[in-house]
């Protein structure tokens, strides 16, 4: 693993753990096993580095969700949570903590939710076998509020909103 990748891995832990504005440039260093001078030299500012985080956790999210239909859009939300944890969506985290005014973050928070919602269409689509953008929207938004219940009532929220999906599309084919 070279120096940035294992930064922008040691990054990841912390802000998602212990979010943005709480996460200083000595604790990145010390979980990062470098000086203060290499970090920046790596990572440039904070926001870039949390900005290089997001792009890295979007890459890896987004590769789990390529399925093609919505109940295995919900498996991989299951298993995203079982191997990843259950702290709400970074994304959105870092959104709230920065309020949109850290254009590094805001945009690679715009980027993620944009190709998100693409994606969710996208199998919805495929999954239907036709468009249907209201249809996406409430998957989506089932999808995004299991994340956040998932904190604090665990894998049953996504499980649930996985049942109440499939009800949904089944709906939706009838």
């Amino acid at each position: 693993m070279d120096m940035t990748s294992k930064l922008t891995a040691a990054a990841e832990r912390l802000f998602d753990r212990h979010g943005y504005m709480a996460t200083g440039m000595d604790r990145l260093t010390q979980a990062a096993g470098m000086s203060s001078r290499t970090l920046y030299k790596h990572a440039g500012s904070k926001a870039e580095l949390m900005a290089r985080v997001l792009t890295e956790r979007d890459r890896r999210f987004m590769a789990r969700l390529e399925v093609r239909t919505v109940d295995a859009l919900f498996a991989a939300l299951e298993d995203w949570v079982r191997v990843e944890g259950a702290r709400g969506c970074l994304f959105l985290r870092s959104r709230a903590e920065t309020g949109g005014d850290t254009p590094e973050i805001a945009e690679a928070v715009a980027a993620h939710k944009t190709a998100f919602h693409q994606r969710v269409t996208e199998v919805v689509s495929a999954d239907l076998g036709h468009d249907d953008p209201g249809l996406a929207e409430q998957v989506l938004v089932l999808f995004e509020g299991a994340t956040h219940a998932a904190v604090y009532r665990g894998a049953e929220a996504v499980s649930a909103a996985r049942a109440a999906a499939g009800i949904l599309m089944e709906r939706a084919r009838t």
